[in-house]
């Protein structure tokens, strides 16, 4: 993609205003960040953040910034103010600089300055493509370290290696930069993260710091297999065990042709990135769940009659996938629903082999999304060699069964409820839960199909739990 390097920046409108109202409080606003890089690669994006030159100090800034909208001091105590204005959200700061105190990414004191020039505030960024800034009124790109070049080689080069190495998280941060903008990281930004990876520095970050990061990669990225290499060439994959015992775990070549269970692993997660769909929630299911999907493998593969084969992977994968999330996150609603498809996910396939009879596609839909895992098993599908140009029958034809049963998106809703019971003569008990429990179980399995005929299931079923 081609550098945006024609100025001026396309700026919001809303943004106007504001610009003019610091420019006229004698403060000097420069977009400085994200917002930048996306715009010279002819992305829009979403975060704005303005450094204030001129400002005396943040509460001269916080004043200045009154009837511009919505201001948190949130981030005060690291020179920053949030501003909602309108539909903008921006981070207004102070240049600064930062100094290591104390371990972790949030080690460090930070010192904020009216007046200092823009190379010597840009030196604390972690890369020179995020070192980039823009001067609304001059209409001039501020470029101290080269980051335009870099974007146009499509290289990542940290800014400054002294001060890189402070701060643990630029190691995650460079694994979903390289894959969200193909950037290849270069030979001493590797150097340093395998440095801070063999000194133990991510073991400083905190699980949600880790998710954070994670989850820009798998949501974000064209194709996240991109910066599961990168994380594999600075060393950061043994962080991760669970990943980690997917390299070099071998799979049966004559269906998984491009190699171990790593290979594959990176490939289904491409796949499923361009099928992403619904919202940020279920994108992130999704994507967890195929990163997982063969966590079990390692513990169960083995030469079996000549093949390589993995039985009880699936199992033995949630268990896998249950640890790598723990570390990550404490969403419990989040494992309810990505180790399903962790323990479900090759059932697709085998529901078409076998020509499956209703009552099993109605018990799957009871444990897991129908649609959901149809799309883990695609991923799962197509994250192999040789076969992009193949359709995937299995999901066509589960989809359609499914469709027809009315499961796709929810299971089968249960015809006998506990005021059938009641309305039956019986008094709500322990037994309650049992009895209901068979009468979906028969519902699943085809015995009843209507409140009507469930009726006289119920009818019978009592009589004959009246005679036991």
């Amino acid at each position: 993609m081609a550098l945006m390097t024609q100025t001026p920046l396309s700026l919001p409108p809303e943004l106007s205003p504001l610009l003019e109202h610091l420019r006229n409080a004698g403060i000097r606003p420069v977009l400085v960040g994200g917002y930048v890089r996306d715009a010279l690669l002819g992305r829009t994006g979403k975060d704005i953040d303005i450094e204030c030159y001129g400002a005396e100090n943040l509460d001269t800034l916080a004043s200045a910034l009154k009837g511009f909208g919505t201001l948190n001091a949130v981030g005060k105590s690291f020179g920053v103010l949030k501003l909602k204005t309108g539909s903008l959200e921006i981070d207004l700061s102070l240049p600064r600089k930062e100094t290591k105190t104390g371990t972790g990414h949030r080690g460090f004191s930070v010192e904020t300055f009216g007046e200092i020039d823009f190379e010597t505030a840009a030196r604390r960024r972690d890369f020179t493509v995020n070192a980039i800034g823009y001067d609304p009124f001059s209409e001039k790109l501020l470029d101290p370290f080269g980051g335009m070049k870099d974007l146009e080689r499509k290289r990542l080069r940290c800014v400054d290696p002294a001060t890189f190495v402070e701060d643990p998280l630029r190691l995650l941060r460079a694994v979903q930069f390289a894959a969200r903008f193909e950037l290849v990281p270069d030979r001493r930004l590797l150097a340093l993260a395998r440095k801070m990876t063999s000194a133990g520095a991510l073991d400083e970050l905190p699980g949600e710091r880790i998710f954070e990061e994670m989850k820009k990669l798998l949501l974000k990225a064209a194709r996240p297999s991109v910066g599961f290499e990168v994380m594999d060439a600075m060393h950061i994959t043994p962080f991760f065990p669970s990943l980690h015992a997917l390299k070099q775990v071998p799979q049966e070549p004559a269906s998984h042709p491009e190699g171990d269970v790593w290979t594959h692993t990176r490939l289904a997660v491409d796949a499923m990135a361009a099928e992403r769909f619904g919202d940020e929630r279920e994108k992130l299911i999704c994507m967890l769940g195929i990163l997982c999907h063969d966590l079990g493998k390692p513990a169960t593969t083995r030469l079996l009659e000549g093949k390589i084969t993995a039985p009880g992977h699936e199992d033995a994968g949630q268990a896998a996938a249950r640890r790598l999330l723990s570390r990550w996150t404490g969403d419990k609603k989040l494992f309810e629903a990505v180790l399903p498809l962790v323990r479900w996910h090759g059932l697709p396939k085998k529901l078409y082999k076998t020509r499956a009879p209703e009552s099993e596609i109605l018990r799957l839909a009871v444990n897991v999304p129908v649609e959901r895992i149809v799309r883990i098993a695609k991923a799962d599908h197509f994250g192999r060699a040789g076969i992009e140009n193949r359709p995937f029958k299995a999901g066509e034809w589960l989809t359609r069964k499914a469709k027809e049963l009315g499961v796709l998106h929810r299971p089968l809703l249960p015809l006998i409820l506990g005021r059938d019971l009641v309305a039956a003569g019986l008094s709500p008990s322990s037994t309650f839960s049992r009895i209901l429990n068979d009468a979906y179980e028969a519902q699943l399995d085809g015995i009843f199909t209507t409140k009507e005929t469930g009726a006289k299931w119920l009818k019978s079923y009592l009589e004959d739990l009246g005679k036991s």
